[in-house]
């Protein structure tokens, strides 16, 4: 079911590797003046396994003064020149900067473990390795990574207590509801990590059947699966990581396809400790992608404050600072908030009146666009995936409008859906699209989400309640918002029998809506 997407998405981690490794070695990234040379080593990881890594120290460091220590995994796929262009910056600023390629992709040993117990068991021991052969400080020790590299350097803050601070960028915090919420299989996104790590590592047999079980939408492994998923997810030890007290800055895509950036907020909001959330517009990893190579970029500036303070002590003003930064998808500004449940203040509920039956298997023309393709459009020309609404075929699709707005509207956070469904069929999905609708009925999509149900039993109505990704989109006055909910979207796997119906109804005693976050004026 995933093959052809998977050498679509081959062909594009490929290519961006290739990228990073032409742009180090043609110089595309400034080369540092205040830093020693970098230094190619090997690190004994976990049971000997053998980790590529590099090593960037600052000029003149002889041993007669102590560093702090920033240890760097890569991202999925990505090789071990990734952070080199960072690195270097970090090594002029009086960081010694490790930097390893994980267990199972390009050269480093092993196989393939997804943030497995012999990735967190690697990562201490790449810390061993820093401590034992660099004049790294045991008191100042950071982590940070895009991707792969922060889900695990979350983890192992957990695990490890000499970590102090981390920066995760374009992590995950809980896996399952990542690639598996609502209980729907991500396709696209499970093709972007498959194919990558086929081609750019040695997959294990556990991973290779946990895909194979993944695609084939295999039930009796589901638990299995979610049990998987939740050993490699910080969110599982988010008390461990409360009590280690690290200094946790996260940053993310709101239009991430790979870790939607719901399940980032609402691990956040469980942090005690010292803690920053930002959100940017963008897919997977973009955000933060040009300071690979080097050029001016808010995130890694940001990564690089937090760690200046959290580690060196320096008094920059970063924790004085509201710790949720937002930039919405419509304006060039940042905003500032106490906390995430302040994002969304006020909110506006819009009634899903009315008896609706739509008809499945068919994709009705509303979809949440192609995996970085449709957000990367939206980063740069502000151009989300459209359509248009009053030519959705209301046979496979519902369709509820609110009035038009006098002033504009500042969606920010997390649309909720609640609504009554009945099926014809025991399993079924949905997806659920909020749309921004012009006077001439075009609508941009501000956010979606899809919802899968089985061992329903037909005929029988029961409840829905489904939290779209969240966003930040501004919608201008004179526009309408509008929920469109159809069973097929190309990202996602859907679970609809054949000739089965869905039909949407607004009980008198438990009213149907979607409730829409602003931002308080």
């Amino acid at each position: 079911m995933g093959h052809p997407r998977k050498a679509l998405r081959t062909t594009t981690v490929g290519a961006v590797s290739a990228t990073l490794i032409a742009g180090s070695a043609l110089g595309l990234a400034p080369t540092a003046q205040a830093a020693d040379a970098v230094r190619f080593v090997d690190i004994a990881g976990d049971g000997g396994t053998v980790l590529k890594a590099n090593v960037v120290t600052p000029s003149g460091a002889d041993g007669t003064r102590r560093y702090p220590l920033l240890v760097l995994p890569t991202s999925w796929g990505l090789p071990q020149v990734e952070y080199l262009a960072q690195a270097q910056k970090l090594a002029n600023s009086g960081y010694i900067v490790v930097s390893y390629n994980v267990r199972g992709f390009w050269q480093s040993g092993g196989e393939i473990e997804v943030a497995g117990p012999p990735d967190i068991a690697d990562a201490s021991k790449v810390i061993d390795w820093a401590l034992a052969n660099t004049p790294s400080d045991a008191r100042r020790i950071g982590m940070a990574g895009v991707s792969y590299g922060a889900g695990i350097s979350l983890i192992t803050a957990a695990q490890d207590k000499r970590v102090k601070a981390v920066a995760a960028l374009s992590g995950w915090a809980d896996l399952i509801d990542s690639i598996y919420s609502g209980r729907t299989q991500h396709v696209q996104a499970g093709a972007v990590l498959d194919g990558a790590s086929l081609v750019t590592g040695r997959q294990s047999p556990e991973i290779r059947q946990i895909f194979d079980n993944f695609y084939a939408s295999n039930l009796s492994k589901e638990q299995e699966m979610i049990d998987w998923g939740k050993k490699r997810s910080a969110a599982t030890y988010v008390d461990q990581l409360n009590q280690n007290g690290a200094a946790v800055m996260m940053a993310n895509a709101w239009g991430d396809t790979v870790f939607a950036p719901n399940q980032s907020a609402d691990f956040y909001e469980k942090l005690t400790g010292p803690k920053r959330l930002e959100f940017r517009p963008g897919d997977h990893a973009t955000a933060e992608l040009t300071g690979l190579f080097g050029l001016p970029n808010d995130v890694w500036t940001d990564t690089e404050r937090w760690f200046d303070h959290y580690l060196k002590g320096e008094d920059n003003g970063i924790d004085r600072e509201e710790p949720v930064r937002l930039k919405s998808r419509s304006t060039g500004g940042y905003e500032g908030y106490p906390d995430w449940k302040s994002v969304g203040a006020t909110r506006k509920k819009i009634a899903l009146a009315g008896t609706t039956t739509i008809h499945t298997n068919v994709d009705s023309g509303a979809d949440g666009g192609i995996v970085f393709l449709s957000s990367i459009l939206d980063q740069i020309a502000r151009v989300p995936p459209v359509a248009s609404i009053p030519l959705l075929p209301r046979r496979w699709a519902a369709v509820w409008q609110s009035g038009k707005y006098a002033t504009a509207q500042q969606v920010r956070g997390t649309a909720e859906l609640h609504t009554t469904l009945t099926p014809t069929k025991e399993s079924g999905t949905l997806v659920a699209y909020l749309y921004d609708v012009g006077p001439l009925g075009l609508g941009k999509l501000v956010s979606h989400a899809p919802y899968t149900f089985h061992g329903r039993t037909p005929g029988k109505p029961f409840d829905v309640d489904l939290e779209l990704f969240s966003t930040a989109y501004d919608v201008p006055a004179g526009h309408r918002l509008a929920l469109v909910v159809d069973t097929v979207d190309p990202l996602y796997i859907e679970h609809n029998p054949s000739g089965a119906q869905l039909t949407f109804s607004s009980p008198a005693n438990d009213p149907s809506y979607v409730s829409i976050p602003l931002r308080e004026q």
